[in-house]
């Protein structure tokens, strides 16, 4: 049990946790660095690197579900060493690519592995940290992904300078089996979470209990909230660079020098979003007030977003988005806990990952639609989206989860 283990073992889980969060950011970006050189080595067209990163997003939307399910069945010990273990390889095999496909299977095989990243990340939280602990140790677990987007530019470029493109995916891969090793060698739980799946009705116990939660309201709840506002958060990684630049007049040295600094914002909000979760509940007993009111606060800080298509200042957008990256670090940590509070440890790897699959397909489906509203209008009606579909959510919330408790349908 949770008190028999070393006192120092749960908080190295946490932090191996904010480790690989890091990392999968880390990796995801080292080809967005290295494909101007890559580009000048290989004729890749820009369609064929859109079909490119198209791969990596198909399989990470698949793996985002079916890692979920894996790692609630087998536990986030095997589930993110697998997960790991996968998306390094794939990203040492970048080192031997030589056309498109080559780079198109491998982004398609490190989607693979890193989709199950989120969800074991959680799932960790969930079997060491107790409840009263959780949001925090939540934020510090999906805060190491804005730390990786931080390190990720400067880090690839030192590294394309001394090492060439191909070393940068060498390096970037022994990093990955390097956590991988320090992982396994962790004490393993001394008691499973996972003891109905490991009778002799395992399989007919798994099949129902999945359809079962797809027949929970709140279930849907999580997903559609996902679809509405994962594609605010990706136009704010993909497209603001260019924004800033074409409607702005900002160059490539100017957007280098400001746009890290948002999501500096963003890691400081997951662990400061948990932190202050955990406090209300320590004086409110409510999980309800504790998650609430961090996300309801979260979703009016993003409102300012509707007002930078009146800002012409470089600086003062970068204001405003350092703000909506803060809010949404506040919101996301909120929002997973929220999850884990009410599905527990047998099913939130699961419905993480339903809702992370929810949000990437949206953003496959949404970002073309983003250009083509840009192309023939402007950035205006995508400033008014991210300004308002957080609070529409977040009443959305409020009305279909009026009070956060734990299912009675998972826990029977």
């Amino acid at each position: 049990m949770r008190k028999n283990n070393s006192s120092w073992i749960p908080w190295t889980i946490v932090t191996m946790a904010f480790f690989v969060t890091a990392l999968s950011f880390l990796d995801r970006q080292v080809l967005s660095i290295s494909i101007i050189r890559i580009q000048e080595d290989f004729h890749i067209s820009d369609v064929e690197y859109g079909f490119i990163n198209t791969g990596f997003l198909i399989s990470y939307a698949i793996m985002f579900t079916v890692g979920g399910i894996l790692i609630d069945r087998y536990g986030s010990r095997i589930g993110l060493g697998f997960s790991v273990g996968i998306w390094s390889l794939a990203t040492l095999l970048h080192t031997f690519a030589n056309n498109a496909f080559h780079f198109g299977f491998y982004r398609f095989l490190l989607g693979v592995g890193e989709g199950g990243a989120f969800p074991g990340a959680i799932k960790a939280v969930v079997e060491w940290i107790p409840k009263s602990k959780q949001a925090l140790a939540n934020g510090i677990a999906i805060g190491g992904s804005a730390i990786g987007a931080v390190v990720a530019p400067p880090l690839c470029v030192y590294l394309i300078q001394v090492t060439g493109w191909r070393g940068v995916f060498v390096v970037t891969s022994v990093i990955g089996f390097i956590w991988l090793v320090v992982w396994l060698l962790l004490p393993k739980r001394k008691t499973t979470l996972l003891q109905p799946e490991k009778d002799s009705n395992t399989v007919a116990r798994i099949r129902p209990k999945l359809i079962g939660l797809l027949r929970i309201k709140e279930v849907w709840v999580f997903i559609l909230i996902r679809f509405l506002l994962d594609p605010i958060f990706y136009f704010y990684m993909f497209w603001i660079p260019k924004f800033l630049n074409e409607s702005r007049g900002a160059d490539l040295v100017q957007i280098g020098k400001l746009f890290w600094i948002p999501f500096m914002a963003l890691g400081l909000s997951n662990v400061l979003g948990g932190w202050i979760s955990d406090k209300v509940l320590m004086r409110t007993a409510s999980l309800d007030k504790a998650r609430k009111s961090v996300m309801g606060a979260a979703a009016l800080l993003t409102m300012p977003a509707v007002l930078v298509r009146f800002i012409p200042s470089v600086e003062l957008v970068i204001v405003i988005m350092t703000i909506a990256f803060f809010a949404h670090g506040l919101w996301i940590t909120n929002y997973i806990t929220a999850i884990s509070d009410i599905f527990g440890k047998s099913a939130t790897s699961t419905i993480v990952g339903f809702s992370g699959s929810a949000g990437a397909l949206s953003s496959l489906i949404i970002n073309p639609i983003m250009g083509l509203i840009i192309m023939k209008y402007s950035y205006d009606p995508l400033w008014v989206y991210a300004g308002l579909m957080y609070l529409i959510c977040f009443i959305g919330f409020v009305i279909f989860i009026p009070k956060i408790k734990a299912s009675a349908v998972v826990a029977a």
